[in-house]
């Protein structure tokens, strides 16, 4: 008791891959590089798509939230491991840490669920054209967003409450960027193979579900592309569709090495290395994935910066 105690009082240490590496600094401007193209992209693209009347529509509210996520979540990392770095202070209260973990949890869930919708409001924007304002009403997309959001949150309060419960004694140097689960457990002083177990199976749970529901969607969607007489609405499809199935492979491929494969896989410096990419790299790409070669996002943008210019002088 005394040893939590004094967890309590005195946090935890963030052993993270800034001190780990061979050119600390060159590594901290990296990621102080890709924070910041993370903020920009994120923050005009959410910009955009607020002041453009003509993508008020799911497919970029859908997209909104993604890039509300994604600023929101590096944000919860980065500028704590930047400023650790700079000001050689490691340190992170018990409190704190927690809610580090509840933060990342809720928006690494939220966005889980949020790209299984996205991958659901493109099957039925190519294969049901027809019937997508049925579908994909307003209050059946803010539905959407809203069970993202609440869903995440609570499978988020759970791993939390039951994580942080457990006795930490010995050393308090967690050996992550952040606060996340495996790591924290390993400082645990008490017998956790039963909760990494239930981790390990809600883990696949959580992920497999809406990972299905994408590849059997743009399953369809590829028979559906594939029959269409006109190589223009092709083209159209393919394009939205490959940004989309990019930012998935991005995400599914750095979460399910984190949470799915066995902790047999696992060593520090990976783990690492892979949460940099799951929370710095993944979000500044996302809006130059989407935006790039989306004609009506590259045209709000410059119809915005146009009334802003305008505005301002």
């Amino acid at each position: 008791m005394e040893l939590q105690n004094s967890t309590w009082a005195s946090g935890f240490i963030l052993v993270g891959i800034l001190n780990g590496s061979g050119s600390p600094e060159l590594l901290c401007a990296t990621v102080t590089a890709l924070y910041l193209l993370a903020l920009t992209s994120n923050g005009l693209l959410l910009l955009v798509i607020t002041m453009d009347a003509r993508l008020h529509v799911p497919m970029y509210i859908l997209l909104g939230q993604l890039s509300l996520m994604d600023l929101l979540l590096t944000s919860v990392i980065t500028p704590k491991a930047i400023m650790d770095f700079l000001l050689r202070d490691d340190t992170i209260s018990f409190g704190g840490c927690a809610l580090q973990m509840f933060l990342e949890l809720t928006l690494g869930g939220a966005e889980d669920l949020l790209l299984a919708f996205m991958a659901y409001d493109r099957y039925v924007a190519i294969c049901h054209p027809l019937n997508y304002m049925i579908f994909m009403s307003p209050r059946v997309c803010w539905l959407m967003v809203g069970i993202t959001w609440i869903v995440g949150a609570l499978s988020a309060l759970v791993y939390t409450i039951y994580t942080m419960h457990y006795p930490f004694c010995g050393s308090r140097k967690v050996k992550h960027l952040f606060c996340e689960i495996p790591p924290l457990l390993k400082l645990a002083c008490a017998d956790t193979s039963t909760y990494e177990l239930m981790v390990y199976l809600m883990g696949v749970g959580f992920l497999i579900p809406p990972l299905a529901a994408i590849l059997a969607s743009y399953t369809l969607i590829l028979f559906t592309v594939l029959h269409m007489p006109s190589n223009e609405g092709k083209k159209k499809a393919l394009v939205t569709c490959s940004s989309h199935l990019t930012v998935v492979g991005l995400y599914y491929g750095t979460v399910t090495f984190m949470y799915v494969l066995p902790s047999s896989f696992h060593n520090p410096k990976e783990d690492n290395i892979m949460s940099v990419f799951y929370t710095i790299v993944t979000p500044a790409l996302n809006p130059l994935i989407y935006s790039l070669r989306n004609k009506e996002v590259l045209g709000a943008f410059k119809k915005v910066i146009g009334k802003l210019m305008q505005s301002a002088f």
